[in-house]
């Protein structure tokens, strides 16, 4: 059904939505972004779901957005690349709006598109090892899409101190940014996550959902308009000079001008 996921649904009704891209470091591609969207809308209208785990396969967390797929985006007529940055904005507005807790299991390295699906989960836990950073500047490109979110997990102040310098932060500074809720040993994740994920498996359901989004509704706004002017940003850094430079410097392996 999946090439790039993986779904797991045990007897108590958790399911483990599996990022299945190891060998690419569970960046995200097009196909993933969208069996991505179709997954979340399909375990949020399963009554049997309790509770969803975001997890990944192999040594990262998610490295950010596929190059191969911003490098086929750029290319592409301004439409095609305005479908292309929607689909990313709703991918990550479906997961965000999963009526069902959503837990991330951070056991690597989580890097742009990675961070943000780290804030829409409800409460993320990492491993001590594994390094973090909005990467996207050094490529030319900004966090366009993903922006609500980690705004919304970070708070404004915190965020500034990551969200436009690219430097690399580990799991601890991690904590303090709100990113993460806990850091646990490699050893004791599953049992972390499994200790998030018992108290709901006694909580009515439906109360479940109508609490999370109360919040969600309270919380800083992520409404179409904003949406949409992410959207609008990201599009326009694409048909930018840097953009173009940047990812065609990683390409070519060399440094690109800005580099000091």
């Amino acid at each position: 059904m999946y090439n790039t996921i993986e779904i797991e649904t045990d007897a108590r009704g958790v399911a483990t939505l599996w990022l299945a891209r190891e060998d690419k470091h569970n960046a995200l591609s097009a196909e993933m972004i969208r069996e991505l969207t179709g997954a979340a809308k399909a375990l949020g209208k399963d009554d049997g779901v309790r509770v969803v785990v975001l997890a990944a396969k192999g040594k990262s967390f998610c490295a950010g957005g596929d190059l191969r797929w911003m490098q086929d985006q750029m290319a592409a007529d301004a439409q095609t690349r305005r479908e292309g940055a929607r689909e990313l904005a709703m991918m990550l507005n479906a997961l965000n709006e999963l009526p069902k807790p959503l837990i991330a299991r951070v056991q690597g390295n989580a890097f742009g598109g990675g961070i943000g699906m780290m804030s829409v989960a409800d409460v993320a836990l990492g491993v001590p090892e594994a390094k973090f950073g909005l990467t996207e500047v050094k490529l030319g490109l900004i966090p366009a899409t993903i922006s609500p979110y980690v705004l919304a997990r970070m708070g404004e102040d915190k965020a500034r101190r990551v969200f436009m310098s690219a430097r690399l932060f580990g799991a601890e500074e991690a904590r303090e940014l709100n990113l993460l809720a806990r850091v646990v040993e490699a050893d004791s994740l599953d049992a972390a996550v499994d200790a998030e994920v018992l108290p709901y498996l006694a909580a009515a359901p439906k109360a479940v959902a109508a609490s999370k989004a109360l919040a969600r509704s309270l919380g800083p706004a992520i409404t179409p308009a904003i949406i949409e002017a992410t959207i609008d940003r990201l599009v326009e850094t694409w048909e930018g000079e840097e953009a173009r430079e940047g990812i065609a410097a990683f390409f070519e392996k060399r440094r690109a001008p800005w580099v000091l």
